[in-house]
């Protein structure tokens, strides 16, 4: 019994031992683990001790920390904000209804952890940021600006970029945010001002549309006048060589006939005769000549009472034979009159 008495104290030394031991193991495991971080490749990773920031980590991976530190993660991807519909002023007092959307991601993790600290409060205090913005720079532009039906994107693009620049450099001052993009996304008239601005807005197409027209109509004019005067010189032109072809044909044939003329006089004269008889006469034709007609003075006088009358002969220009004016004799001239000295009719 005193044995077992014995023992006793020296078993609860062990234990306490072994005890100690295992709990110095424990806390050894806890403060190696304690001790050790895993970085994501999409967060930032602040180490912080007692609420204030030691320092920041941004390479993904596993890193070293005090056991007591506390990491925070914030996201390093884009995000946006989408405050809601707002009423703004413009400088001609037009009240007009936009809403907008920002884009943005942290860039100053520290800052933004000790300022915002989450992402509704960041939400709020952007929308905080676009308002105020958005209603400074509209303040400063008609409203007419925000349309471009005159065809000037440019100058609606130049009010987008302007917003995008106030808010990107305040809210990286102050929040640690950058701001990658602010848009404009809708925008509208209250419902009170509709009804006036539409009917403003079709006047004043209206008088776009009108003097469109009336530059329309003063150019089309132009090229009318344009294309009457080309046209005119055009036909001058070819007016002028028309008579210069008609001019050096008639030379031509006045040439022909000379040649013919000096060739053959008589048969020239005939042939002149026969195309007179075909130009004037037809079988309804009745004309009066004088006897003393130079159509008739080819085919001579009439015969009188049966008599024989004498015509003119003439040398053929070809066989150089004697004939009567185109091969005809006195019964078959289509000549009717009666004494000479009087007038003849010819049908």
């Amino acid at each position: 019994m005193a044995h077992a008495d014995e023992r006793t104290p020296q078993s609860r030394i062990r234990l306490r031992r072994m005890a100690a031991a295992l709990a110095l193991i424990a806390l050894a495991a806890w403060a190696l683990i304690a001790s050790l971080f895993a970085v994501d490749v999409t967060q930032h990773a602040l180490v912080t001790r007692f609420g204030a920031v030691i320092r920041v980590v941004d390479e993904p991976g596993l890193h070293v920390k005090a056991p007591f530190d506390r990491i925070v993660s914030l996201e390093k991807s884009l995000t946006f904000s989408r405050p809601a519909q707002a009423e703004y002023l413009t400088v001609d007092k037009k009240n007009v209804m936009v809403e907008t959307l920002a884009t943005w991601r942290i860039a100053d993790p520290e800052r933004y952890l000790v300022t915002l600290a989450t992402r509704d409060s960041a939400d709020v205090r952007l929308a905080d940021v676009l308002l105020g913005e958005v209603g400074a720079v509209l303040g400063a532009h008609p409203a007419a600006a925000l349309v471009a039906a005159d065809g000037n994107a440019e100058r609606f693009r130049g009010i987008v970029a302007e917003i995008r620049g106030r808010v990107a450099t305040f809210a990286r001052s102050a929040y640690g945010i950058e701001v990658i993009d602010v848009e404009l996304l809708r925008l509208s008239l209250p419902e009170q001002n509709r009804t006036p601005v539409f009917e403003r807005m079709k006047a004043e197409r209206g008088k776009m549309a009108k003097e469109y027209r009336t530059a329309g109509e003063l150019q089309g004019r132009k090229i009318i006048a344009q294309a009457d005067r080309e046209k005119n010189h055009i036909e001058a032109e070819a007016y002028a060589q028309a008579q210069r072809i008609k001019a050096e044909g008639d030379a031509e044939a006045t040439r022909i006939y000379s040649a013919a003329f000096s060739r053959n006089p008589n048969f020239y004269k005939f042939v002149r005769t026969l195309q007179a008889y075909e130009k004037i006469m037809d079988e309804n034709t009745t004309l009066f000549l004088p006897a003393e007609a130079e159509v008739l003075r080819v085919i001579g006088p009439l015969p009188r009472h049966g008599t024989a009358s004498p015509v003119p002969q003439f040398k053929s220009a070809r066989t150089g034979k004697e004939r009567r004016p185109g091969g005809l004799d006195a019964a078959a001239t289509p000549l009717a009159g009666g004494s000479s000295g009087q007038g003849r009719a010819l049908q």
